[in-house]
């Protein structure tokens, strides 16, 4: 894929520029915190409902913190429901689990790994969030989308492994795609942006383009082309593009990714949206 090297400094100012910039960023209500119950388990995380729902449904988004990070974090660093306030923004907290780069003992909350690890626990809830949405809100079910960073990137490319009927879009960041060769002879096509950094250390950039080329392939996109600042979209036969956002910086989640992740969301419903 391309390779376009920028100064740091410019990422500075795209982190700096982007996102207060960015046409939809406008004032949204708080991460609020909301509980499910899961097979008896009482799961946490936090919600921020739009303001003024769109008549015809509104998006659904969900975040999903790298492993360690508590969700308040997420709310804080993807901020998806102040760059997208249109939609109801869901970032949920992992229990405890054990880590397969770090964590061994899983003394810190994360995402399972794989389908089956923990009874599903985190895929069950995922499905319980939705359900509780649809009872209690309305959704539009052509813009439900899950983004997330390193072990919560690489559960969202378990989301599109196990449940990829559900989703329109996909944003990991910093992450594997273990889950999609599990589930390669079954996946539909779907539209992925994934944010990877050149001097990540621990999830290597070299294993992140191995993953790139594989969602390429699956996708049936092409060759690339300029998208915005950093990125790079590589168009699709079958309707599901591949962007790319290469950065200069390592594991850490880089401050321009989520005007980026808003806008290819927005971008991309499920075919035969309005």
């Amino acid at each position: 894929m391309p390779r376009p090297r920028l100064p740091r400094i410019l990422w500075f100012l795209a982190s700096a520029v982007l996102a207060p910039c960015a046409p939809w960023a406008a004032a949204a209500a708080e991460p609020a915190p909301v509980t499910w119950s899961v097979d008896g388990v009482a799961r946490e995380g936090l919600l921020v409902l739009p303001a003024a729902p769109p008549a015809a449904g509104a998006p659904v988004v969900l975040v999903f913190h790298g492993h360690g990070g508590p969700a308040r974090n997420a709310a804080r660093s993807f901020a998806l429901h102040r760059h997208w306030p249109e939609a109801i923004v869901v970032y949920p907290q992992g229990l405890n689990t054990p880590g397969r780069l770090t964590d061994p003992e899983g003394r810190r909350p994360g995402w399972q790994h794989a389908a089956g690890e923990q009874g599903d626990r985190d895929l069950k809830l995922v499905d319980e969030i939705l359900a509780r949405l649809r009872r209690e809100h309305r959704v539009d079910e052509r813009r439900i989308h899950a983004t997330g960073h390193s072990n919560g990137g690489g559960f969202t490319y378990l989301l599109w492994a196990q449940r990829g009927g559900v989703f329109a879009a996909f944003a990991p960041s910093a992450a594997g795609g273990a889950a999609l060769l599990a589930a390669r002879g079954r996946l539909e096509p779907r539209p992925v942006l994934h944010v990877a950094g050149r001097a990540d250390a621990l999830v290597t950039f070299a294993a992140q383009e191995r993953t790139i080329a594989r969602v390429r392939e699956l996708n049936r996109a092409g060759p690339g082309e300029p998208w915005a600042l950093g990125c790079t979209i590589h168009p699709s036969a079958v309707g599901a593009p591949v962007v790319t956002f290469v950065h200069e910086g390592g594991h850490a989640f880089p401050a321009a990714a989520p005007p980026l992740i808003a806008r290819f969301l927005r971008e991309h419903p499920r075919p035969g949206s309005p």
